[in-house]
């Protein structure tokens, strides 16, 4: 709970561990990964203080001389996992740069299924993200625009990637709920949907299916979403 009148304070700029007592066996990178691990293997609702000093072996309140709040260890988590975006040199072309960054943070999202959870500025300036983000800059030197711009447009490909593998995640954990195979739900689904749109009430949809009944291609749309959105930034 927050108190009223407490000084605003950002973790990176705390000294890792306060008050006094010998040097412990564990740093603040420890937590951040037996956090990680934790959030890996049950989801986020079960990282909490008690379960990541369990992990570590110590006592609940000696982590506090690291991590004060909960949302500093979302944060910790957050710049670790960070780390895994390894800078590499831009190729001169920002479109099929944005690209592979893109692409990679997917895949760290798939890797680490709470992290759009936990997508937010609050977050985007740990030193690891500040890395990602030099780097993405980097990758949008050869582009005409102003920092500004190309900070909006680190910000956009971000959110489309966030939203995007959210609803990846969210839809694979909707299926393994299912009491039924997911071929029986869609064949049931589309069944539904043709008798619909065979009544005549919805002829406009009637026709967008008629030209393309499916089943879509998850991955080209994808890629068609990030380079609609890089299209915009190149017309300026």
């Amino acid at each position: 709970m927050a108190v009223r009148g407490a000084v605003p304070e950002v973790i990176w700029a705390r000294p890792e561990r306060t008050g006094r007592g010998p040097k412990p066996s564990y740093t603040r990178d420890d937590i951040a990964a037996a956090a990680v691990r934790i959030a890996d293997a049950q989801g986020l609702d079960a990282v909490s203080m008690r379960h990541v000093a369990a992990e570590l072996g110590c006592g609940t309140m000696s982590l506090y001389n690291y991590v004060p709040r909960k949302e500093d260890l979302y944060e910790l988590m957050m710049d670790a996992v960070s780390a895994e975006h390894v800078p590499w040199e831009p190729s001169g072309d920002w479109r099929a740069d944005l690209l592979r960054v893109a692409h990679e943070t997917r895949a760290l999202m798939h890797r680490h299924p709470w992290v759009p959870r936990l997508m937010s500025p609050v977050y985007g300036f740990s030193p690891q993200a500040l890395r990602y983000l030099e780097h993405c800059l980097a990758c949008l030197d050869p582009l005409e625009a102003s920092n500004g711009t190309k900070l909006e447009l680190i910000a956009m490909l971000n959110g489309v990637v966030t939203t995007y593998v959210r609803n990846e995640l969210d839809t694979a954990e909707r299926t393994r709920a299912l009491p039924w195979s997911e071929t029986e739900e869609n064949a049931a689904r589309a069944a539904y949907l043709s008798g619909r749109l065979a009544s005549g009430a919805y002829p406009r949809m009637a026709a967008a299916f008629s030209e393309d009944p499916g089943p879509i291609d998850l991955e080209a749309v994808f890629q068609r979403s990030l380079e609609r959105l890089l299209d915009a930034f190149a017309l300026g």
